[in-house]
């Protein structure tokens, strides 16, 4: 028999009477039909459940929520159904709203970044020093050399990072040609069009799109692959083998990319200039001739010099900000999806930050007229 309530008068006073199963299984559908139906009732009636012949956990939430999370003035029940009514009674109700965050509150907080973060440079800059003492070791050592390791690493974070950097370089051209082709347009300066693209595209926007999109594809993966090996304890079973982790795990990645990355940043910028050219062409009826011809005055080969650097030192913070948070993982799959969100953000934000310093420092070389 469904659940059911009925309202009634009885001597003057509202009475409220309720029979049937109230368990999961035989509540009426839709539940907020009786919910509704429920709330009619106000929790100062005499309420009767005499005539429930089954109360389950579900029924007991249900006719506690309606009362208001509190008894009823007159209640007559059972003595397990007044044990069921206690427990849903027991559970906790919504979390009470959050206070405002003071100042000392922000204080800590503050305080607590900032002791992360000096923790992460500590063990970056430890790190970076193993690195060094790895390669004075195999300096002296050349048999040693991690090649295999190597070898992989350029292949995954290079050859395989062609298609889609080329893509998005040839993209980023189109779009920036024709949006600056309208503002040229207007100023009749639409031969200039072949300095913006060259400058911005070789210089700045190639090392940086390189850079994002190898934290995010290449950075991610070796952060990952560093943290499984942990959580399946494969880096400790190197240390029982005497086999140095940072020798052959982290070494060849920060090498391998290092090197790659400049390759892939002129590989980009020309997507870029390509793209450029094309929407030149389409837009502003520019010729490929003329375009290729002016692109070696109009920007000095300097500005490819910085671009290839700027890769290089994407390229080994980008894989030592990797390596350096899958050591960090915890034997868990939790702190393996944290450390690799963390490792993507903090060598975004790192490129950034090393990107403008760059742009600071080489502000007057390549540039032409300066």
């Amino acid at each position: 028999m469904k659940a059911s309530v009925l309202s009634e008068i009885v001597d003057g006073r509202p009475r409220v009477v309720l029979s049937g199963d109230w368990t999961l299984s035989t509540l009426p559908e839709p539940v907020a039909d009786l919910r509704a139906r429920l709330g009619q009732c106000s929790v100062e009636s005499s309420w009767d459940l005499s005539g429930v012949t089954r109360l389950d956990s579900a029924g007991a939430v249900i006719l506690w929520q309606s009362w208001g999370r509190r008894w009823p003035a007159q209640l007559a029940a059972g003595r397990e159904q007044r044990d069921v009514l206690a427990r849903a009674a027991a559970v906790p109700g919504r979390e009470a709203p959050r206070r405002r965050m003071s100042a000392l509150d922000a204080l800590i907080t503050l305080g607590s970044f900032a002791l992360s973060a000096a923790g992460n440079a500590r063990g970056f800059v430890t790190l970076a020093g193993q690195l060094a003492l790895d390669l004075a070791h195999l300096c002296g050592h050349p048999r040693d050399i991690p090649f295999r390791e190597f070898s992989a690493t350029v292949y995954k974070s290079g050859a395989r990072a062609l298609p889609v950097t080329a893509l998005v370089g040839f993209l980023i051209g189109v779009v920036l040609s024709y949006l600056s082709s309208l503002q040229l347009k207007m100023f009749g300066a639409d031969i200039y069009i072949v300095n913006l693209i060259g400058i911005s595209v070789i210089r700045e926007l190639g090392p940086v799109i390189v850079a994002v999109l190898v934290a995010g594809r290449s950075g991610s993966s070796m952060t990952a692959q560093i943290g499984v090996m942990r959580v399946t304890q494969e880096i400790d079973a190197l240390a029982t083998m005497g086999i140095s982790r940072s020798l052959r795990l982290v070494l060849p990645k920060v090498a391998a990319l290092a090197c790659v990355m400049p390759f892939l940043v002129v590989w980009c910028a020309a997507a870029g200039i390509v793209g450029g050219m094309v929407s030149a062409n389409l837009e502003m009826d520019l010729s490929y001739d003329y375009f290729i011809d002016t692109l070696p005055k109009a920007v000095p080969v300097a500005n490819l010099w910085i671009g290839m650097g700027k890769g290089f030192f994407f390229g080994l913070l980008i894989a030592l900000i990797a390596c350096h948070f899958g050591l960090k993982v915890r034997p868990n799959t939790e702190s393996l999806s944290a450390h690799t969100t963390a490792s993507v953000v903090t060598a975004i934000t790192t490129v950034i930050l090393i990107d403008a310093l760059f742009a600071v420092l080489t502000r007057r070389i390549g540039m032409p007229g300066i």
